[in-house]
């Protein structure tokens, strides 16, 4: 018995599999609209609280690191939040990839297993590639969670 044997599914599975997603490629936001507001209206919450404690301090030093730490700490929520807002997913005849700080991308070929998670704030199909950490995407679209259900209903482990 082997302990990582291979759990991908045959060619004709893998064909059947894109001729039911349909034309390819599929791609939508990767987030729904409703996750990507809650983030804006978070980060300007924690923008507003950080003008409101700043204008506080009139007349008592402070100290130019922790605000310097404090600035930066901001500017990468803000990048997170512009990052979140622009990302796709795509699903194409070569595979997955998905826009994000880093392009996430993972071809058919090397994907062993596939899992569907349909969590609240995102549906997300996790990729395990038994080489090394497994890939995950986000879904924002109808389109997209049904397209992830099928490919994790393929790429299930057996």
């Amino acid at each position: 018995m082997q302990l990582f044997q291979s759990t991908r599914p045959s060619a004709e599975e893998h064909a059947a599999l894109l001729a039911e997603l349909g034309p390819l490629p599929i791609q939508g936001q990767a987030w729904p609209s409703w996750v990507k507001i809650m983030v804006w209206i978070v980060v300007a919450a924690i923008g507003v609280q950080l003008v409101r404690v700043a204008v506080g301090f009139e007349g008592e030093p402070v100290n130019p690191f922790m605000a310097a730490s404090v600035l930066i700490c901001f500017c990468g929520l803000l990048l997170i939040a512009r990052v979140m807002a622009i990302s796709t997913t795509r699903i194409t005849r070569d595979g997955i990839e998905q826009t994000w700080i880093t392009k996430r991308a993972i071809g058919w070929q090397d994907i062993q297993f596939a899992k569907f998670v349909p969590m609240l704030a995102s549906k997300r199909l996790i990729c395990f590639t038994g080489r090394s950490r497994p890939v995950i995407f986000q879904s924002g679209t109808p389109e997209l969670h049904v397209a992830f259900a099928k490919i994790a209903m393929v790429y299930r482990r057996r």
